[in-house]
């Protein structure tokens, strides 16, 4: 059979065939296949070599003027590169142990990587938890926080409910002794209101109960105060009264003496009963009065006139936003000086007979007077006041402190007003409450056990290995830093160098000797609930008021020996930070998870806390934590300036649940702190990272960089939902802002986020103009 080809072709091809129409068809197919291979192979050659080119190239810092995903690095620290960052292309690496697992699948269960990032990080990291999450009927809000505090509480619980052994130490036995007596409901109601009764009998009476037969004439306000004193109630109901440090001198102690605590927070307060929840305190008054026996009509007109009152002492007081600058609150001077200005409150006998019997002062003797005009305005108030009122107000703020641990009456009635102020409408758990209040006042004999028992003594070594390496990040911040004086940065410096360190508990906790001899004179009966309260509360303030004349030991144990609590602290007068134990767990915290998460997490709350040392509050500080100026003007000028834009960003944030804008200028100091702290980290994680190399991914989670996941961790600590009622109030009276903010506002504000996630500049989370004070 002729083919086509044949019969087309030319006589040329026929005389004289190629080397390729000499080929078999065989060999035509291998020479194909060669030729194929040979090209592939010359391909992957050239990848290599590109590969190998980039790795090496990887490592290097970028230049001062180098972009990248066309992100500029405009606006960071001058003398330090955009990041030091190690890139990481290799999706394979992947953790598979436990500890990597748990984190992977915490994370997970967390985000919504349907949300675009770099719209709504919070919604990106949080959302599947805001969507998913059922606030239980006797919780207020569901977050991070309360997650490890539910795991403490069982912790806690294990060690409390453990039957008392013989010759166990009294620390351990009153712990117990406290706890038993909280759950012991029966024994509770069938006391009734008997014990409380016969208190209020001592104070002179309730009027509202009294009726007509209340006598006035031996009522004076500052006498209810001598008797609460004694009672083991607070005495801050009229003047807040304290032994502190003195703000000037942080060696020595001094009296202090503030506007009056008030039932209700001032910012409510202050509305007058047009506000709901003026409105429902006012008829929690009412009902709480006729429950102990007073007759309606009586309680009803006479507590109206008590929560008047009450409302003035709130109008007088200073607003939270005037209270942060710390200077204006310093007003020493002499009793002498105080008696002259206040004439009619005797100064000497109110402040000795609180005192007492620990210290008898002189008239020369100095205390800080914070908000002088209160005091001005208080004596008005009390002279324009019958006695009748005083009185009602002050035995109403006792019966109130008293209702938790009563019986259920009253307590069901506490709960309708609580469901009002924030929004949960059943109680927690007896036994959840009853270990809240004896780990939260039996704290150093709590904490005790519980570290024994639970805490693993090797993270303690690595948080401590954390904070040293965000510290080094905040010195070359404090170096590099382009808006202060070289004056100013020697002093910032030796400031944050002088800071102190206090992680998991102090050592003298376990000594049970110590423990001993702190609660030799505290007493309590299983038998009588709110008698062992009461008792409490009187040795807390002896033990406060003891120590005016004692030497001021920044590093005593008992101040830092409360190590069962998910929470950290700064304190300014000490220039010291401090990590319990119980938030070195969960997600804050694991030894067998990848770094990136602990930076992202604890590492997070290290740095919010060392930038408090400089947030608007902090800096008022000098490094031995003493009300000092050591900034000089301009520098003064230009760190406002950067605060302002802080508080103007913060101020404009609406939350989407319940409309309220937030308060910019009392959530301040914890937004710069929360700016300053995530950014140090971030470095002090790279700054790890270049020392032991790129750490692997987490399963299912392979496709985000370890720095990407620092920020994931980061934004999954601030995971929350309220309810709204609870929301409102931390918006409208906290100095926090809602979890949301605090993943949308410093991370927007930071470069760093923005070159990770490749966030366009303009997008929500890069906006053009960005805050940055450290």
């Amino acid at each position: 059979m002729e083919s086509f080809v044949s019969e087309h072709s030319s006589s040329c091809e026929s005389r004289n065939p190629t080397w390729w129409k000499r080929r078999t068809l065989m060999e035509k197919n291998l020479t194909l296949l060669t030729a194929v291979t040979m090209f592939i192979i010359l391909m992957l050659a050239v990848a290599l070599m590109t590969t190998l080119l980039i790795t090496r190239n990887a490592g290097e810092i970028l230049p001062p003027n180098a972009e990248l995903n066309g992100l500029s690095n405009k606006g960071i620290w001058p003398g330090r590169s955009v990041y030091n960052e190690i890139k990481d292309t290799n999706k394979d690496n992947v953790c598979l142990t436990k500890g990597c697992v748990w984190a992977a699948s915490d994370v997970l269960d967390k985000m919504d990587d349907s949300v675009d990032p770099c719209d709504d990080f919070y919604r990106f990291t949080c959302g599947k938890f805001i969507k998913e999450t059922i606030i239980p009927d006797e919780k207020t809000s569901e977050t991070t926080f309360s997650e490890i505090s539910d795991t403490l509480l069982n912790q806690l619980r294990a060690i409390i409910e453990a039957p008392t052994y013989e010759n166990e130490p009294k620390p351990f036995v009153l712990s117990k002794n406290l706890y038993k007596a909280c759950m012991n409901k029966s024994r509770i109601e069938d006391l009734g209101l008997e014990p409380v009764h016969k208190i209020i009998k001592s104070f002179g009476g309730w009027p509202v109960l009294e009726g007509d037969r209340w006598d006035g004439g031996s009522f004076n306000w500052k006498d209810s105060v001598y008797r609460f004193r004694k009672a083991g109630y607070s005495v801050d109901y009229f003047i807040d009264f304290s032994v502190s440090i003195d703000l000037k001198n942080s060696t020595v102690r001094a009296i202090d003496l503030d506007q009056a605590s008030l039932g209700l927070s001032r910012e409510y307060l202050s509305k007058g009963l047009n506000e709901k929840i003026v409105a429902a305190y006012y008829d929690y008054m009412v009902d709480v009065a006729i429950l102990f026996g007073a007759d309606r009509e009586r309680a009803v007109k006479e507590l109206r006139e008590s929560l008047d009152f009450e409302i003035a002492l709130a109008n007088i007081s200073l607003p939270m936003e005037q209270r942060r600058n710390a200077t204006a609150m310093y007003n020493p001077m002499s009793i002498d000086d105080l008696q002259r200005k206040f004439p009619s409150i005797p100064w000497l006998e109110y402040i000795n007979t609180l005192l007492a019997p620990h210290h008898t002062l002189t008239p020369d003797e100095v205390v800080n007077v914070n908000v002088p005009k209160y005091f001005h305005d208080l004596e008005a108030i009390l002279s324009n006041t019958p006695k009748r009122t005083q009185a009602n107000y002050v035995v109403w703020r006792a019966a109130a402190a008293s209702v938790s641990y009563l019986n259920e009456k009253l307590r069901n009635r506490q709960l309708g007003y609580s469901t009002v102020v924030s929004g949960r409408t059943e109680r927690e758990a007896r036994w959840k409450e009853c270990v809240d209040i004896v780990s939260g006042s039996m704290s150093l004999a709590v904490g005790s056990l519980y570290v024994k028992k639970y805490f693993n003594e090797d993270s303690k070594k690595s948080a401590l290995e954390m904070v040293n390496g965000i510290r080094d990040e905040m010195y070359k911040i404090l170096t590099s830093v382009e808006w202060m004086d070289e004056k100013t940065r020697i002093a910032a410096l030796e400031k944050a160098k002088s800071m102190t360190t206090h992680i998991a508990y102090p050592d003298e906790l376990l000594d049970v000797e110590k423990l001993k001899g702190f609660y030799d004179k505290l007493e309590m009966s299983p038998d009588n609930y709110l008698e062992s309260i009461l008792n409490l509360t009187k040795f807390g303030t002896d033990y406060s008021f003891s120590k005016l004349r004692l030497p001021v030991n920044k590093s005593e144990w008992i101040t830092h020996g409360r190590p069962a609590v998910v929470n950290a602290f700064y304190s300014s007068i000490e220039n010291s930070i401090q990590f319990p134990a119980g938030i070195l767990q969960g997600s804050f915290f694991s030894n067998d998870r990848p770094k990136y998460m602990n930076y992202g997490a604890i590492g997070f709350v290290i740095g919010h806390e060392i930038t408090h040392g400089f947030d608007d509050q902090g800096r008022q500080f000098d490094k031995n934590g003493n009300l000092v100026d050591w900034w000089e003007p301009e520098t003064r000028e230009a760190y406002l300036e950067k605060a302002q834009c802080i508080i103007h960003q913060y101020g404009n944030y609406t939350s989407p649940e319940v409309g309220l804008k937030l308060n910019g200028i009392n959530t301040q100091g914890e937004n710069i702190a929360d700016n300053g702290g995530i950014k140090q980290a971030y470095y002090a994680y790279n700054q790890w990272t270049k020392r032991h190399g790129l750490e692997p991914r987490l399963p299912g989670l392979q496709d985000y960089t370890p720095q990407q996941m620092f920020w994931i961790s980061a934004a999954s600590t601030w995971c929350s939902k309220y309810r709204p009622e609870t929301l409102k109030l931390r918006i409208t009276t906290g100095y926090h802002s809602p979890g949301e903010f605090r993943v949308l506002g410093p991370l927007s504000n930071l470069p760093e986020f923005a070159r990770d996630f490749k966030c366009p500049s303009g997008s929500r989370m890069n906006p053009v103009q960005k805050c940055k004070v450290w």
